[in-house]
């Protein structure tokens, strides 16, 4: 007898607990017990069962008595859909057999043993909806299903989280695939169809009216109505909440849930009813406590808005669909750090789009000009040029972003954010099993949002640090070259001047050249002044910047202190998610025995003091020093840009100086080459015009003149050098003033 030999599993799984027995089922391939129950629908089950064969394990769709009331055409249609279709994100037929014993049809599948996308979203983790990394893949994977629907002619007409499966591949990553195929049939763009199906709270609201609410309409449904339902799905895996909420919830007051939908404004991609019989509020945005980034979601709501639109007329079709899905899903994400904002965006955009256009979106997420954005990557200046492809840019993470350090004149206001204390609810004090469980679940979900937020919060903080210290090193650079380029000139106009060639005893100031060399020499001995001037400037500024790094440094090492934070949570966390498992359990008994009634109270009592435990934890030691920590950044912000305006300022003085120093040795250049060149001929010097103490010998002159305009000539070219230094150096634009 083989390990899956049917007999030796009969055995195997035949067990006997009190009166119930646990039923083996099989065909002529497959064997199953009905305890491993999948799920379960109005004309079918879905368990999991094994081959006999290669133990492998699959998941099979039985029939009941209820689908064969069904027209025999509609009973066949499921398989003959799956036939057709062969996508890895939708489930894989692999056989139609029938039971033993009653004849039934069944459908083996593929079995995803990861749930589906609606038991990720019930995760208490995901109460908020989903990270954004997960929210792309199921996104990639619905929409590459549902093109392979539309190639092959078919409308789903059920699409919802509880149908679209989950498996790991595996390198880890999550696979959806769309699943359950009851309701689906061949229709293709242009064709309609008038039957009913799906789940209410995903209908497109023409199909609500007639199935939910019993109203007679001859209304004639197309394949939008699939995009009704997906976008309902996508707004649920974003947010974790539905976008269309009566008071009571959706199935409390339907006559309201059908308002919603269809008094949807133009745009609008949620509506509310906060209080009963109280007014609708719509919204044309996701939801703060949403963990898509700006980037995304500005992509994402355009989407939302026009397939939830209830007149079929308006709705996008799945060609305008797919597209602009599939625009977002091609796009690379490039992850900026804004100094100014303390604040990190997710920037989408096409590879092949030129760097000019990423900076005219980095320009709408955070309000700096593209003339006013200077990069950092890893503490090295990152020069983008506009014409470039954005392929270009480096490869960035969340924890490895370019940094934007242009300042700005508001204070960083960073990341915004609604507190998890008050979307916690309160235990009823009554033992109530199911009220309990899902008082649990909404606390616990608070709870895991809050150690989501305690973490952003922290990497704020480590990148506010990362990035001012990288700004620094920077400006210290600037400072260090500075400084060399203004000693540089200051050596050689030292030495110049040190050579006292127009001093009174020479006795050529009588001479009209040698007079406007003296006044040239003169100025040359004020640019020495403001130049030595500039260096104590900027030597000043170092030592400020200096002591403003190591400041910044210390805080650095604290973060990783700080991170002790997030362990406090995260046990809160463990302790509670055990509770909430019990009461998962509890839920579905008919009742508590009197011992363990006391056990759940106090374990209520417990859990009501972790999750107070937890948020003063997130409060006090992540909200506080967040908000401490940007209080302080503020201030190192103006710190820098005064600094940065300094430098600017010298930069331009230095540079100035060094010009004018040039012109003015030009023009002595000149003089002496006149002065050489009437020397060399021979030419005599007036004594009417020399003073009587000054007569010196021509041939010294033309040999002190020679001297002098080789020097002069050396040093010109240094201080063309480093005029063209001090240029590159102040290509960084000023900080705007406070």
């Amino acid at each position: 007898m083989g390990p899956w030999d049917p007999q030796w599993l009969f055995v195997l799984f035949s067990q006997v607990e009190g009166s119930q027995t646990w039923e083996m089922q099989s065909t002529t391939n497959y064997l199953w017990h009905t305890d491993d129950l999948l799920g379960q629908g109005a004309t079918a089950s879905v368990y999991k069962a094994r081959n006999k064969k290669s133990g492998e394990v699959v998941a099979v769709k039985v029939f009941n008595s209820a689908s064969y009331r069904r027209p025999p055409e509609v009973q066949v249609r499921e398989f003959e859909v799956l036939r057709k279709l062969d996508h890895q994100n939708v489930v894989k037929l692999f056989a139609v057999e029938e039971t033993g014993g009653s004849q039934q049809k069944v459908i083996v599948m593929e079995y995803c043993p990861s749930g589906s996308l609606l038991s990720v979203l019930e995760d208490p983790e995901n109460t908020f909806g989903l990270p954004e990394e997960e929210f792309l893949v199921v996104l990639r994977c619905v929409v590459a299903g549902m093109n392979h629907l539309r190639e092959n002619g078919i409308v789903h007409r059920d699409i919802k989280p509880g149908n679209i499966m989950r498996l790991v591949g595996e390198e880890g990553q999550s696979i959806y695939k769309l699943s359950d195929f009851g309701a689906a049939r061949k229709l293709d763009d242009e064709e309609s169809f008038v039957s009913v199906y799906g789940t209410e709270e995903y209908l497109h609201p023409d199909m609500y009216e007639r199935a939910v609410l019993r109203k007679p309409q001859q209304k004639a449904f197309g394949v939008t109505v699939d995009l009704w339902s997906i976008g309902v799905t996508l707004y649920h895996a974003a947010t974790g909440s539905l976008p269309f909420l009566p008071y009571g919830g959706p199935r409390r007051n339907k006559e309201i849930m059908y308002r919603i939908t269809t008094e949807k404004p133009v745009g609008a991609i949620s509506g509310t009813q906060r209080q009963e019989n109280g007014p609708l509020e719509w919204s044309y945005s996701l939801p703060i406590t949403c963990r898509l980034s700006m980037g995304l979601q500005s992509q994402l709501v355009p989407i939302l808005a026009n397939i939830l639109e209830a007149e079929q007329a308006k709705c996008w079709g799945f060609d305008q669909f797919f597209a602009e899905t599939s625009d977002i899903l091609q796009r690379i994400i490039i992850h900026v750090f804004s100094l100014p904002q303390a604040v990190l965006h997710h920037v989408y955009i096409h590879a092949h789009n030129t760097i000019a256009i990423f900076l005219e979106a980095v320009y709408e997420q955070t309000n700096v000009p593209p003339k006013h954005q200077e990069y950092l990557f890893e503490g090295h200046p990152c020069v983008l040029d506009p014409s470039l492809s954005a392929q270009h840019i480096a490869h960035t993470a969340a924890s490895s972003p370019l940094v934007l350090f242009s300042m700005a004149n508001d204070a960083p206001k960073g990341l915004a954010f609604r507190d998890p204390a008050l979307d916690i609810p309160k235990f009823v004090p009554k033992v109530d099993l199911q009220a309990d469980y899902n008082t649990a679940k909404g606390v616990l979900g608070a709870g895991y949002q809050a150690l989501w937020l305690a973490r952003v919060l922290l990497d704020g903080q480590a990148l506010m640090l990362r990035g001012s210290h990288w700004v620094l090193e920077v400006l210290q650079n600037t400072c260090r070259q500075t400084l060399e380029v203004t000693r540089t000139a200051l050596l050689f106009l030292s030495r110049s001047l040190g050579t006292e060639r127009f001093s009174s005893e020479a006795g050529m100031s009588e001479f009209q050249e040698l007079k406007e060399a003296t006044e040239l020499w003169s100025r040359l001995q004020s640019f020495s002044e403001v130049l030595s001037r500039c260096s104590h400037n900027v030597t000043e500024t170092q030592v400020s910047l200096s002591s403003l790094g190591k400041e910044i440094l210390k805080n650095r090492n604290q973060i990783h202190d700080d991170s002790r934070s997030i362990q406090k949570i995260q046990c809160c966390l463990d302790k509670m998610r055990f509770i909430y498992k019990q009461f998962k359990k509890s839920r579905m008994r008919p009742g508590l025995g009197y011992n363990e009634e006391q056990i759940h109270k106090l374990d209520k009592v417990n859990f009501s003091h972790l999750a107070k435990r937890l948020l003063q934890v997130f409060q006090e030691e992540c909200v506080q020093k967040y908000q401490v920590s940007l209080v302080t950044h503020a201030k190192r912000i103006r710190q820098v840009q005064k600094a940065q305006n300094h430098l600017h300022l010298l930069g331009r003085s230095v540079a100035a100086c060094n010009t004018e120093a040039r012109e003015a040795q030009e023009s002595l250049s000149k003089i002496f080459d006149r002065l050489l060149l009437d020397g060399a001929s021979g030419a005599q010097i007036s004594p009417h015009t020399m003073a009587p103490h000054s007569s010196p010998d021509p041939k010294d002159l033309v040999f002190h003149m020679q001297e002098l305009c080789n020097d002069m000539k050396l040093l010109a070219f240094d201080l063309q050098d480093n005029n063209r230094l001090i240029e590159r150096l102040h290509r960084v634009p000023a900080a705007p003033d406070v």
